[in-house]
């Protein structure tokens, strides 16, 4: 009888370990997969992982999986890790909640500030919160910064803005423009170990980078005030270094991710700085807009011999004005809410009107909002008047694929986990399933 190496059966036990640790890393990618841990998402891009099961259909009245009252607020609901986590006005303090998933039973509570109040909006929260991991970072309106554990609630680290970088809060005054009248409402952002902030103002804190872990300050960069749009990140071009894109009160700006220098600046200006749209970067044309500005790709290009980046409008469109709601690009196309409350199709890189739907959202049109969520090779929109419609993500014509009401009227985006919607309107956070 052969006998088996002397190092066979420690070896096949590495090999089963590996199995073992290798199928745990799947399992743990998928369930991370399946999470919509921030503002539009995994990616900050609307998009639904691939590989996540997503609707191709929508059910005539999707079942409620549960409904439950909440307070004031306009920041989004975010899932992770089987829990739901949202922001509200509670007794004229903006807190923090976790919920279980499956039943919307609530797990703590924790308040981040006192509630901020303006004339246009309910009083309450605005800025959408964010996991990471074992962590939660809340964003108050007034720039109230927490650190928590999503477990229990409780506070790791905070800051504040307007004390630890001299950051200067107005509210509703005058010429205030930005976050500096209606609130700090870009939501952090994490990369790698790096936690960015929009805290702005003219102290050298326009964007901050911290260490995720325990608050420490990497770098802080540039004299812009904070609007009201989300930082992204981004390899343009696969060209080193990765960046940072935001859309400030004085423009659109990217920095170097490592250190926070200046890479390049276009400048865009408008009365009260009302520049909300989450960039959308479609190779290396950078989509934003504002209602007065209207709606601009701007192009990146890297001189070879210096590594210098330059920054151009290649496109504008007035007719295409985005105004606060955030438009999702898939693949060449960019999709989005107009100014006269039209859905539409552009070219991404060239501006170009593919199609146009009016008549999917509220009769404001100034104030008018949808949310959209790439699904696969589809969109979900959800319209301010709480109606949830599936279009085709195609160009050659807008294409509905199904519609249902699922709550009332909102200016909120959901989150999608676990074939499950999970979103809010005025009075109530719902949790609805969309797949069979």
């Amino acid at each position: 009888m052969i006998q088996p190496p002397a190092n066979f059966f420690p070896a096949c036990h590495w090999l089963r370990r590996a199995a073992a640790t290798s199928w745990l890393v799947l399992l743990s990618a998928t369930s991370f997969a399946s999470d919509w841990p921030g503002w539009r998402g995994p990616q900050r891009d609307g998009h639904v992982p691939a590989g996540v099961a997503v609707p191709e259909t929508l059910p005539r009245e999707p079942r409620s999986v549960w409904r439950l009252k909440i307070g004031d607020g306009l920041a989004s609901p975010v899932v992770s890790g089987g829990k739901v986590f949202y922001l509200d006005n509670q007794e004229n303090k903006e807190t923090l909640h976790a919920l279980d998933g499956k039943s919307g039973n609530e797990l703590w509570r924790t308040p981040i500030d006192e509630v901020f109040k303006d004339s246009q909006y309910a009083p309450g929260p605005r800025c959408t919160p964010l996991v990471d991991g074992d962590r939660i970072y809340a964003q108050s309106s007034k720039g109230e910064l927490r650190c928590l554990d999503v477990a229990d609630g409780k506070i790791k680290w905070s800051m504040c803005f307007t004390q630890d970088f001299q950051a200067f809060f107005y509210g509703e005054r005058g010429q205030a423009q930005g976050g500096h009248r209606h609130g700090f409402t870009g939501s952090p952002w994490v990369d790698q170990q790096r936690l960015l902030l929009t805290v702005g103002d003219t102290n050298g804190a326009g964007i901050v980078c911290l260490d995720k872990q325990t608050g420490k300050v990497l770098w802080k960069s540039q004299n812009d005030r904070a609007g009201n749009a989300a930082p992204i990140t981004a390899l343009i071009g696969g060209v080193e270094p990765k960046q940072v894109v935001a859309f400030t009160v004085e423009g659109l700006i990217g920095l170097n991710l490592q250190n926070g220098d200046l890479l390049w600046r276009l400048p865009l200006t408008s009365t009260y700085g009302r520049h909300v749209s989450t960039p959308v970067l479609v190779g290396n044309v950078v989509i934003v807009g504002s209602h007065m500005r209207g709606t601009i790709g701007a192009e990146l290009t890297r001189d070879a011999g210096s590594g210098k980046w330059n920054v151009a409008v290649k496109w504008e469109s007035k007719d295409h004005t985005l105004n606060f709601s955030s438009p999702v690009a898939v693949g060449e196309y960019l999709y989005g809410l107009g100014p006269t409350k039209n859905i539409f199709c552009l070219e991404a890189k060239t501006g170009k009107e593919m199609w146009s739907k009016t008549g999917l959202t509220s009769t404001s049109a100034e104030k008018a909002h949808a949310a959209f969520v790439v699904v696969g090779k589809n969109v979900l929109l959800l319209t301010d008047t709480g109606e949830l419609i599936l279009f085709a993500a195609s160009a050659a014509e807008f294409k509905e694929l199904g519609r249902a009401q699922v709550c009332g009227a909102n200016w909120c985006n959901p989150a999608y986990a676990d074939g499950k919607l999970f979103l809010r309107d005025a009075k109530e956070l719902v949790c609805v399933e969309l797949l069979p």
